[in-house]
């Protein structure tokens, strides 16, 4: 049996999207018992003018921008105003938004209806046709060049606000920094796609225009991650980890620079490296000389 994904909320975590269980830990010759703070995962039930469209494995926190941004990033809207939330219900059985758009928009909705199943770590299951997986994502603008040292000052800072990773350790984060790399939003999610609707949502919300910085995630680069960043967009998107080879080949095709394994001792450019300058360049144009 599958435990309430609710729980009574003396049982909720400090933050928000946690929950506690108890827990047996040994260490070495020692056992104890204790609670253990658990990221949670429940279903979100996503119901376009009273027609259900998609139920997603998700963490049940931040689910009005989760709503915005699955709007946005999948091309169900193609502006936040066109999107607006009527209600978030949560119940035993996970959470339900409710969510109202242009007549027009749910009717092209109704052709790429999607099976009300999704996964937290896959955005396109349930898809019913390769066209509504491998559409085709608008170019992203030119967008300013950012500095080496913008994308580490990003990376460092994006670890730093991760509280519901540090409380589980269990959660993907998409963060979104200015051009001078200071992150200004975060989102977190039990799924990597989740996170990145979350962000592309704050972002909506906030009237913060996506091409004025760019997006750090802790995953891989996926195809989808790709896909989701370009139809915001978001000119530059970099990944903890690896690229897949679609990515690559989506984000050449829509001007997107991605990057892979961002870390702190470097980074590989896949895709249009003109947005991402090194800090040999970054110094020349600050100060007019030849790098």
């Amino acid at each position: 049996m599958i435990a309430n994904p609710n729980p009574p909320a003396a049982d909720i975590a400090a933050e928000p999207g946690a929950v506690r269980r108890q827990v047996r830990r040994r260490r070495g010759d020692r056992c104890e018992d204790g609670l253990d703070a658990i990221a949670a995962e429940v279903p979100v039930s996503l119901i376009y003018n009273d027609a259900p469209f998609a139920v997603m494995m998700a963490t049940p926190a931040d689910l009005e921008d989760f709503a915005r941004g699955f709007s946005l990033s999948e091309a169900i809207v193609a502006d936040p105003a066109e999107l607006r939330i009527e209600a978030v219900a949560h119940g035993l059985d996970g959470a339900q938004l409710r969510l109202r758009i242009p007549e027009p928009r749910a009717q092209a909705l109704a052709h790429r209806r999607r099976s009300l199943e999704g996964r937290s770590g896959c955005g396109v299951c349930g898809s019913e046709s390769v066209d509504a997986v491998l559409r085709t994502p608008p170019q992203v603008g030119a967008g300013a060049a950012i500095a080496g040292a913008a994308l580490a000052r990003a990376l460092r800072e994006l670890r730093a606000q991760q509280p519901l990773n540090a409380l589980t350790g269990a959660t993907h984060a998409a963060a979104w920094a200015g051009h001078d790399g200071r992150v200004a939003l975060v989102r977190e999610d039990v799924g990597r796609h989740n996170a990145l609707d979350k962000l592309i949502g704050a972002l909506a919300a906030a009237g913060v225009d996506p091409s004025q910085g760019f997006a750090v995630v802790t995953s891989r680069a996926s195809y989808e991650m790709a896909m989701k960043a370009a139809q915001a967009g978001i000119p530059l998107l970099a990944a903890m980890s690896a690229p897949t080879a679609l990515a690559i080949a989506l984000a050449d095709s829509a001007r997107l620079t991605l990057i892979g394994f961002a870390r702190d001792d470097g980074y590989a450019v896949y895709t249009h490296p003109r947005r991402l300058l090194d800090d040999a360049r970054a110094d020349a144009d600050a100060t007019g000389t030849p790098p």
